[in-house]
């Protein structure tokens, strides 16, 4: 699945330990989502798209 993750951690000038921190998850968790080696829950998804103030879709994109 393919993700916006980075591009959204850079407008909102977060590092990937610190977007880990806000949704309780650790760092490698972050890589391996930025990477789309790795698909998230719904509540990891929902945590995601809280911390930028979007909806999942515009996080997550479903190819």
């Amino acid at each position: 699945m393919k993700n916006r993750i980075k591009e959204l951690r850079a407008k909102y000038n977060l590092t990937q330990q610190e977007l880990a921190n806000k949704v309780w998850v650790r760092r490698e968790t972050i890589v391996f989502l930025e990477m789309w080696k790795y698909n998230p829950s719904l509540k990891l998804a929902f945590d995601i798209s809280k911390v930028f103030w979007v909806k999942i879709e515009d996080v997550f994109i479903d190819e």
